[in-house]
Formats: structure tokens, C-alpha cells, sequence
């Protein structure tokens, strides 16, 4: 259900008329400033109301990220399957360690270098990149 929800409102907050209404609250609140003598109390409300809706966005985002880099590592995945000279040992590697990951990195860097002699390792992986 909260995939759901989360869906519909990064929908909802990612279009431009959410940015304008945005703004009219933030116009609307700084006129009323006089009329509430620019109070603590005045402030405060702004100040709330905007720390909780940057909370609130926060989870938001998150959760529309982590699904964005699931469907791209699951094509990713399905294009090594479907290229012959891709290495399939690479499906699921985002599920190693930090360590684990550069390590691979290194190796694939080093393979590039012995291939082609001495690159730099921006040119490596460029390269590396051309190959997948």
C-alpha cells in the first residue's frame, strides 16, 4: 500500500502546478506577516509546516529511488543475460560489499590495461563500457 500512495504522490509533487502551489503558500504566508505582527508564532508555523513536508518527501524520494534502481539493475541483468560475450557473473552484483564491488572494479581495470596497454583508469572504464 505505501508503494502505492508513495507512487501517486511523487507523482503528484514532481508536476509544476505543485510547485506553484508551493509558492502561493510560501506568498501567501509572507503577506500575512504584518497582519500577524511577524510573530514567533507566525514563524513557526512556516517552520513546521515545511519540516514536515521535507520529512515526509524525504521517505518519498527514497522509496521512488530505490524502485528506479531496482528496474534499472533488472534491465541491466537482463542485458547481460541477453548479450553472448557479457559475463553473467556480473547479474547481481550490487549485492556485494563496497570492498567486494571495487575489488571487481580493479580486476576489470587491470584487464582493460593488459588489453590495451597502459590506460588510465577514466579511459579503462570508459572502454570497459564500449565492451558491454
Amino acid at each position: 500500500m505505501f508503494t502505492v500512495v508513495a507512487t501517486r504522490f511523487a507523482g503528484v509533487a514532481g508536476q509544476p502546478i505543485a510547485f506553484v502551489t508551493a509558492v502561493a503558500i510560501i506568498l501567501l504566508w509572507s503577506v500575512t506577516g504584518p497582519l500577524f505582527g511577524y510573530s514567533d508564532t507566525w514563524q513557526l508555523v512556516v517552520n513546521t509546516a515545511t519540516t514536515i513536508v521535507t520529512f515526509l518527501m524525504v521517505f518519498l524520494i527514497q522509496n521512488s529511488q530505490n524502485r528506479d534502481a531496482a528496474a534499472m539493475q533488472a534491465k541491466l541483468d537482463e542485458l547481460i543475460r541477453a548479450v553472448d560475450a557479457a559475463r553473467s557473473q556480473f547479474i547481481g552484483i550490487e549485492h556485494l560489499t563496497e570492498r567486494e564491488i571495487e575489488k571487481v572494479r580493479s580486476d576489470l581495470e587491470r584487464e582493460c590495461r593488459d588489453a590495451d596497454g597502459d590506460l588510465s583508469p577514466a579511459i579503462s572504464l570508459a572502454h570497459l563500457r564500449d565492451r558491454l
